[in-house]
């Protein structure tokens, strides 16, 4: 017997649906306090979690494609608030870390962020937090998994 697929039923539709629509109330909010789009605070905050990070680095980190990441590195260099350095241990590449200016900018977004995060799980409790981290990171691993066996077949 088949069942029948019901979108609205369908975990990993509503999944990236609830992903999608957090997604638009920070980037709203991001655009209007700081000019930034999506791409670049996720950047932005990577880029302050390291002491020189590569486009390639980024690219795994944020789960974003090259050439997303490479637009919103170029477009928060152009904004001063990052910039490229030699890679000593790859002359090909550059790191790419934050200005003084891009320091200050992290340093009122994260703040913001903390409390984006507050307000959209202010009806959960600490244990249901605690139990929504631990499977989203299981559906990540399960899902990195899926991806593996994709690419080698």
């Amino acid at each position: 017997m088949n069942k029948r697929l019901l979108l609205d039923d369908f975990l990993p539709y509503r999944l990236s649906i609830a992903s999608n629509r957090v997604s638009d109330a920070i980037a709203s909010t991001y655009r209007s306090l700081f000019g930034l789009r999506i791409p670049e605070w996720r950047l932005v905050t990577v880029i302050a979690e390291s002491d020189g990070i590569t486009q390639q680095s980024l690219c795994v980190a944020t789960r974003m494609d090259k050439v997303t990441v490479s637009r919103g590195a170029i477009a928060l260099v152009d904004r001063g608030l990052v910039e490229r350095r030699a890679n000593a241990g790859d002359q090909r590449s550059h790191l790419l870390q934050l200005t003084p200016s891009g320091r200050a900018l992290y340093e009122q977004v994260a703040p913001k962020a903390l409390l984006i995060e507050q307000e959209l799980f202010a009806s959960f409790t600490p244990g249901e937090i605690d139990v929504l981290r631990d499977m989203l990171e299981r559906v990540q691993v399960a899902a990195d998994a899926m991806e593996r066996r994709t690419l080698d077949q």
